[in-house]
């Protein structure tokens, strides 16, 4: 499992996974049926500590500097 998510890249999900995942709890969102759709901020957030995207994989695309 080679890593394929570069530095701002990984930033990026960071900051969308901990967004979806406030409105699934809601902390500062309104209550609603959809809250649940928030924990698929869960995905964003592995690929960022892992720094490997399988859809990355799948598409042949990588956003980290060459080694």
């Amino acid at each position: 499992m080679q890593a394929n998510v570069g530095i701002v890249d990984r930033i990026v999900r960071i900051v969308i996974g901990l967004v979806l995942i406030a409105y699934a709890i809601p902390i500062g969102f309104s209550a609603t049926g959809w809250n649940w759709i928030g924990w698929i901020g869960i995905v964003p957030l592995l690929t960022a500590v892992f720094g490997y995207c399988p859809a990355y994989r799948l598409i042949g695309l990588s956003t980290c500097s060459r080694r």
